[in-house]
């Protein structure tokens, strides 16, 4: 029997993902003096801390956390989807704890290589396929097949959320002095890192570059699309209509972003993300 586990990066709660088949362990997130585990705190609360000049922080579950879902179902093969490698520590605690089992042979831990909503969809289909009747090896197959076929832009409103996390290249961290502009960040080609990918006046004019850019990916409806924000509805909502204009048949998705990414990318933030279906 295979049992899928995961992390909060996929924006689901623990409890969402229990309703659903899978485990979500959740990251850890801090404001100054205030701690408390991704998607599991109050929101208003956390973002008036940041309005007050708090400053968040993120960091990766609890070994100890990992170690007991996986001490859980030690009678299956367990396959931990972590977000990306790089980006948190996620994928090497998950590592970590599977070193900590007396049988650690059952337990394959895969680096999807993205975050939000592409690792939210890895996520739904392995569960799926699960309850198909794949096996391990058959979902691990696709795992690897799917996750090269990805992209994510972010364009945040503070850039000072993400220098201060360090996980910018040299070159996007110089863009710090251009903070008047709107940055378009993506994945590194190793996806343990954010790099500039343009710079644009508006948040208009930005999204129009993403577009553009994504007309050269021939998006259609063998593709599922995410906008995922930081507190910014009504941005999101503006860049499914742009969005629509050009890609009548894609299936695309709003969702909230997590106090973790809100930490990593600021309030407003906001991030376009596609994979093959």
């Amino acid at each position: 029997m295979v049992q899928i586990i995961t992390d909060t990066s996929t924006l689901y709660t623990p409890e969402e993902a229990k309703a659903l088949g899978f485990e979500s362990v959740p990251l850890c997130v801090n404001v100054d003096d205030f701690e408390g585990r991704d998607l599991l705190i109050d929101m208003d609360d956390y973002y008036d801390r940041i309005r007050k000049g708090g400053i968040p922080k993120s960091s990766q579950p609890p070994i100890g956390d990992v170690y007991d879902v996986y001490e859980k179902y030690q009678d299956c093969e367990i396959i931990n989807i972590s977000m990306a490698d790089g980006l948190s520590g996620t994928y090497q605690s998950a590592c970590s704890a599977k070193e900590m089992l007396e049988d650690s042979s059952k337990v394959t831990v895969v680096n999807s290589k993205t975050l939000c909503g592409p690792h939210r969809y890895m996520v739904e289909k392995a569960q799926q396929m699960k309850e198909a009747g794949y096996s391990a090896k058959e979902i691990l197959d696709w795992l690897e097949y799917i996750k090269e076929r990805t992209e994510s832009f972010l364009i945040p409103q503070d850039f000072d959320f993400l220098r201060r996390g360090g996980r910018l290249t040299p070159v996007a961290a110089a863009l710090g002095s251009v903070l008047k502009l709107k940055p378009i960040m993506t994945l590194t080609e190793d996806c343990k890192r954010l790099d500039k990918f343009a710079v644009k006046r508006t948040m208009k004019s930005a999204v129009d570059t993403v577009i553009n850019h994504l007309k050269t990916r021939n998006l259609d409806n063998r593709h599922i699309l995410y906008i995922s924000h930081a507190d910014a509805l009504e941005d999101a909502k503006k860049i499914m209509a742009q969005l629509k204009e050009t890609f009548a048949d894609l299936e695309v998705k709003i969702l909230e972003l997590s106090p973790v990414f809100v930490a990593q990318g600021g309030p407003k933030c906001v991030a376009i993300q596609y994979i093959e279906k």
